[in-house]
């Protein structure tokens, strides 16, 4: 059994096949996210893993932004993984001298931040909408949600590099890339990872007042 083929499925849900490749990046997504939300550092080893599986899977259901986000997602990974371990004197955090401090994001850089959202969104929705119809057809199959999918992808690489630099904003972001996403993966026609979006948003919630209390209390 090939389980890295959508074909081959876990169970049915909904009457619709849930495969052993969703299932395996439903749960390692779940893993990571719990422990990032519990300012555990060793959430970036399942994030490792989580990026795989999620390339292999957009790949076949042809979600080519989602698709593509996956190796960009795992050099901000790396780059989280660095920087929650190597803080400079000043961002150490006060309960571990070795790790990075909850910080926020000041105005103008919520600014910056959503402006470079908007133009790279419009530019990737553009060529999302192409790709298929009228450029590349025997290589791609059209991407179904395209503009959509673009700014869901501008929005989650904002969402993770805000997290690798442990900004207690990235959590809003977060809020606002699951309930984008449970539209995108409906449009797709999956049925499990709605309901994983959906635990995201609890998770993202209870994580939005975890890191609130840290960032108050200068860890």
């Amino acid at each position: 059994m090939n389980i890295f083929d959508i074909n081959n499925i876990a169970f049915t849900l909904g009457g619709a096949g849930v495969s052993w490749l969703e299932l395996m990046g439903v749960v390692a997504g779940l893993t990571c996210v719990v422990m990032a939300g519990r300012n555990n550092k060793y959430n970036f080893w399942v994030g490792y893993l989580y990026n795989i599986l999620l390339f292999v899977l957009f790949w076949q259901r042809h979600l080519y932004s989602a698709m593509l986000l996956q190796p960009i997602a795992f050099g901000i990974n790396a780059f989280g993984h660095w920087r929650w371990t190597h803080p400079k004197e000043d961002e150490r955090s006060a309960k571990d001298s070795s790790a990075l401090k909850v910080s926020r994001l000041d105005m103008r850089g919520w600014c910056v931040a959503l402006t470079i959202v908007v133009v790279a969104g419009a530019v990737w929705g553009y060529v999302l909408s192409q790709l298929g119809t009228n450029w590349w057809t025997g290589v791609f199959s059209p991407d179904p949600t395209p503009w959509l999918d673009s700014f869901v992808l501008m929005l989650t690489l904002l969402a993770q590099f805000l997290s690798a630099q442990k900004k207690w904003d990235c959590w809003i972001v977060w809020l606002v890339v699951n309930a984008a996403n449970i539209t995108l993966y409906l449009s797709a026609g999956l049925v499990f990872m709605p309901i994983v979006s959906a635990l995201y948003l609890i998770n993202g919630l209870w994580s939005l007042w975890t890191w609130y209390r840290l960032y108050k209390d200068g860890k």
